[in-house]
């Protein structure tokens, strides 16, 4: 998987090079990658308690802008550590963790997903809820109000497919209704289907709260009512095969910290 050869070849190169140079080649790796890098040479931790390290986070797409924000924080407190991560469907980053992939930390974006890698990680935490919207172009101009709305057949609404956490509780929402809706498209994560409607491809898709929020005016958001809702759990977990456990783990409880806590929850996540 190219995912695979990305990181390798990145954290090859993060040993031939050190200082300012480090800082390029992590935030280069791989498609869908994001490094996050304090300026200092990984040399030692900012509390003095957390082990300098390069750490691969696998993180579920739709916390791609919120990490971003938290890993800028962590790396700030931890001068040490530097993140990389890669964002995708929860059911791709566990197909990364099955085939091997030279990560320390996952968090995806439903219990099920994480509960079925169960051999290949830490005992995972819940750091965050979320809920669905019906995502629309800015302004509603089709006038879309409830689930129901979703089911005529002259709106182009994509879902997220059913292996992906996203697919599976609009899914779970659809049949608790009893509404049919037959799709245009089915996305491989819920940032896929926002794009569809931010492009004008859709004219609807259930996608998450935050998903709309982070879109910052580019398309609308029409609540669904807590009785016809799903609530999406997020937990994180530490991977076995991480050669930085103590580093690994570190971040991973910080992701529960009242100040991680609070850049998730100014991103519109729940408490978990």
């Amino acid at each position: 998987m190219r995912f695979l050869q990305q990181v390798r070849q990145c954290r090859a190169a993060a040993g031939l090079l050190g200082g300012a140079l480090l800082v390029p080649v992590l935030a280069a790796c791989g498609g869908g990658g994001t490094g996050v890098s304090a300026a200092a040479a990984p040399t030692a931790s900012a509390s003095g308690s957390v082990p300098a390290a390069n750490l691969t986070v696998l993180a579920a797409a739709s916390l791609t802008d919120v990490f971003k924000t938290m890993g800028a924080q962590y790396t700030k407190e931890h001068p040490g550590t530097r993140l990389v991560f890669s964002f995708a469907g929860s059911q791709e980053l566990a197909a990364q963790v099955r085939q091997g992939a030279p990560a320390d930390a996952l968090v995806t974006a439903d219990t099920k997903t994480m509960d079925g890698l169960k051999a290949e990680t830490g005992t995972p935490t819940v750091i965050a809820k979320n809920e669905l919207v019906i995502a629309t172009a800015p302004g509603n101009p089709h006038k879309i109000d409830s689930l129901k709305d979703l089911s005529d057949p002259s709106l182009k609404v994509v879902l997220a497919a059913p292996e992906v956490p996203a697919g599976r509780y609009s899914q779970e929402v659809l049949d608790k209704q009893g509404i049919t809706v037959k799709p245009v498209s089915l996305e491989p994560n819920v940032r896929a289907v926002l794009s569809k409607v931010e492009l004008g491809e859709a004219d609807a898709g259930l996608v998450y709260k935050t998903d709309t929020t982070a879109a910052k005016g580019k398309v609308g958001a029409v609540g669904i009512p807590p009785d016809q809702n799903a609530v999406a759990s997020y937990p994180a977990a530490t991977l076995k095969a991480t050669k930085n456990a103590a580093a690994a783990d570190a971040f991973v409880q910080w992701l529960s910290s009242p100040e991680a806590q609070k850049i998730l929850q100014e991103a519109g996540f729940q408490k978990p």
